[in-house]
């Protein structure tokens, strides 16, 4: 019997060097880090010639073509890779220069993929560019004749730039969509107004979109005002994007608007928000958190349906959870069951922070560390009024080349 031996390392430079597509990798300013045989061989390019360099300051559009879209829509879809999103192009015609010949320029057309490389924390740390050269299978001149060589050549590349028109028209209505739901989204978000018992500042509220992403419109918060001076206290967040989650997320602020001025606590609000959210198509495992707070009495109840716990800063710095009242999400339950609900009382000038998963969630991190971290920026920033600290929470939270979830944000003085 063989003893078996550890599996050795991978070697990814050499797995790198061996790939059989032309593979680059450049920065997300699109700066080449570096570029396989592979691919410098189809450049007609030293590796010392392109390292280093622009993209577009090592390989210029023909100037000699003055229809040449070639780095316009390269650019375009290295970016959308630099803001992480895969793009794979139509087929394309990118002339390249000789090397040896300047002045002399190849007629070359191009199959081409970008695609983001992430970084340990979630970040594009790189685009990958793979190219793949179709020139001769578009030109099949070995094996056609010459005028149905010609012929198929000019329909092949006819039908390539159709269908990247197609494409950025489906990226326009995309982002047209986008916009018209971020209307309707703070459309229907309350803005915070300041009363007697929300202390001496009034609440501050944030709504951070995601970062040309499809993950928009789903989060949402709510304030309302309770008899006795006591305060309500909302955020949820709703699976799905655009146009359908902002409809369903203003269906469920409202019904929970509701139901949290007639009901006996927060758990009993988010227990009838649960039953309303199986009848709304696209509801389904939407999460929520509700927070009732009585100054008179300094204390809060609070319950939480499949949410992220709420975290109140005391005065002098500490954090608290509250994560002793947490359920599965709204409609979760195959039959109608109470909800848990907890009690926390709080000294005069405590701060109420209510969020959504966009604010700390991150990619290969656990949500202790994410929670952790959230705790380590409310103690160092404890001194601050709601809404500088606000600006502190997102500054420090979230990614600086932008958030790929939407953010919700309530900050409630007590």
């Amino acid at each position: 019997m063989h003893d078996e031996q550890p599996p050795s390392p991978v070697d990814f430079r050499a797995v790198f060097e061996a790939l059989p597509a032309g593979v680059a990798l450049l920065t997300p300013d699109l700066i080449y880090v570096e570029a396989n045989p592979r691919y410098l061989r189809l450049a007609g390019r030293r590796r010392e010639q392109v390292v280093g360099r622009y993209i577009f300051e090592a390989f210029p559009d023909n100037p000699r073509r003055k229809d040449a879209l070639g780095t316009h829509r390269l650019a375009a879809s290295l970016r959308r890779a630099a803001g992480g999103q895969r793009d794979t192009m139509a087929v394309q015609r990118y002339d390249t220069q000789r090397s040896d010949e300047p002045g002399v320029w190849d007629e070359r057309y191009w199959s081409v993929l970008n695609v983001p490389v992430l970084g340990p924390d979630g970040r594009v740390r790189w685009v990958l560019n793979r190219v793949e050269e179709v020139t001769e299978l578009l030109r099949a001149k070995n094996e056609c004749p010459a005028e149905r060589a010609n012929f198929m050549e000019a329909e092949l590349y006819n039908h390539a730039r159709e269908l990247q028109d197609v494409n950025e028209r489906l990226r326009s209505a995309y982002a047209r969509e986008r916009e018209v739901a971020l209307v309707l989204q703070s459309a229907m978000l309350p803005a915070p107004s300041p009363s007697p018992h929300a202390g001496p500042h009034a609440a501050a509220v944030r709504y951070r979109p995601a970062q040309g992403a499809l993950n928009v419109c789903g989060d949402w918060y709510d304030l309302v005002d309770l008899p006795e001076g006591r305060t309500a206290v909302a955020v949820g967040d709703v699976v799905g994007h655009g146009l359908e989650a902002a409809a369903v997320m203003g269906q469920l602020r409202s019904a929970l608007t509701a139901t949290l001025r007639i009901a006996d606590g927060p758990a009993q609000a988010l227990e009838a928000l649960g039953l309303h959210a199986r009848s709304i198509p696209g509801a389904e495992a939407a999460t929520a958190v509700a927070v009732i707070v009585d100054p008179a009495r300094h204390d809060l109840h609070y319950s939480s349906a499949g949410h992220l716990p709420p975290a109140l800063l005391a005065p002098d710095g500490g954090v608290t959870l509250l994560d002793r009242a947490t359920d599965p999400p709204l409609g979760a339950h195959p039959e109608h069951l109470p909800r848990p609900q907890a009690a926390l009382e709080y000294h005069t000038g405590a701060t109420l922070i209510l969020y959504t998963d966009g604010l700390i969630e991150r990619r290969d991190e656990d949500i202790d560390t994410s929670v952790a971290r959230l705790a380590h920026s409310l103690t160092g920033h404890r001194t601050l009024d709601p809404e500088p600290l606000a600006d502190a929470l997102l500054a420090d939270l979230l990614p600086s080349d932008g958030a790929t979830d939407d953010t919700a944000l309530v900050v409630l003085p007590l």
